[in-house]
């Protein structure tokens, strides 16, 4: 099966990023055709700052390849470097209705956040469904909240099918359930927005200060406390064994133990599980000529696919 995935540029990646997706596309990559982009033509419809855009590209780039996206059973690529998508975006949108863009939450939900009401933004299911559509893409791996973004995909290549023949693979959704939300250091969902985030890759005295600074309730040491309930635990969740979630579990419901005494527990298991990791970063950092070789490779590869599906859409609108 070929599983196709994006992530946006827009900073540095945090654990929330990695327990809620990115560890979930790394297992898939085992068994599956994996095609990754780092999807920086989405990313502008927020209006970066172009340095902070190539930095931000550069370093997501980085931090796939040390978390072990393996290149060999991976096509990895920056969006922009593959033109084919862009050229299908603009014939998938000669197709798409102006009403099936506007029933979509997420252009909607954008702007409650604040973003500028952008063509960019309202267009956007339109270049995904290119960034899917163009690689034959069998599955999709989204969250719950995202089936709407390829349900909408489904319903383009649906309608171009119908008018020109049948030209695309209709692809799937892949839900992941395994982590639905990973809380923030303030207790909301984990989020760059809310700025409440444990970035992957940052100094570990920093990871430290922050999960010491977590919130939790008022209960006192010697009162039984809800596991379910607290943020300190549903990390611990995460990076422990069965047996220690078990243990902490306990703990809490008997009462006498203290937050603190988890938070403690939960920053030398936070350390020890990314500490792999942040040495393959390190390395990655003093060759970076090895991230472009990889990116570059990865293009040439996309762009193969690619230009044979856009082939055959040009020939079906009557282009070629």
């Amino acid at each position: 099966m070929r599983v196709l995935s994006g992530i946006q540029p827009s900073g540095r990646l945090h654990i929330g990023n990695y327990f809620g997706a990115m560890r979930q596309h790394l297992q898939l990559q085992a068994e599956n055709d994996g095609f990754y982009f780092i999807a920086d033509y989405h990313a502008m419809t927020s209006g970066p700052k172009p340095d902070d855009l190539r930095k931000c590209k550069f370093a997501v780039a980085m931090d796939y390849l040390a978390l072990g996206l393996d290149t060999n059973k991976t096509v990895f690529w920056c969006q922009s470097d593959v033109p084919e998508v862009t050229e299908l975006c603009w014939i998938l949108s000669c197709i798409t209705p102006m009403g099936l863009l506007q029933r979509c939450v997420s252009y909607k939900d954008k702007i409650a956040q604040g973003l500028s009401a952008n063509h960019g933004l309202f267009a956007y299911p339109v270049l995904q469904a290119a960034d899917i559509l163009i690689f034959d893409s069998n599955l999709v791996p989204v969250g719950a909240d995202q089936k709407q973004h390829i349900e909408v995909t489904r319903d383009i290549a649906d309608y171009f099918n119908n008018i020109y023949g049948e030209t695309f693979v209709l692809p799937k959704d892949y839900i992941i359930d395994s982590v639905a939300v990973v809380p923030g250091i303030d207790g909301r969902k984990m989020s760059k927005s809310y700025d409440n985030t444990i970035e992957i890759f940052e100094p570990e005295t920093s990871v430290k200060k922050k999960v010491m600074r977590m919130v939790t309730d008022s209960t006192p040491v010697e009162q039984p406390k809800d596991p379910d309930k607290c943020n300190i635990f549903a990390l611990l969740k995460l990076v422990a064994s069965e047996s220690e979630i078990k243990e902490w579990e306990n703990k809490y419901r008997n009462g006498g133990m203290g937050y603190g005494d988890a938070k403690k527990r939960l920053v030398e298991l936070l350390l020890e599980y990314f500490r792999p990791y942040r040495q393959k970063r390190a390395e990655l950092e003093q060759n970076t000529d090895y991230v472009r070789k990889v990116l570059a490779d990865g293009a040439e590869r996309a762009r193969t696919v690619a230009k044979k599906t856009l082939t055959r859409a040009r020939k079906a609108v009557g282009l070629e």
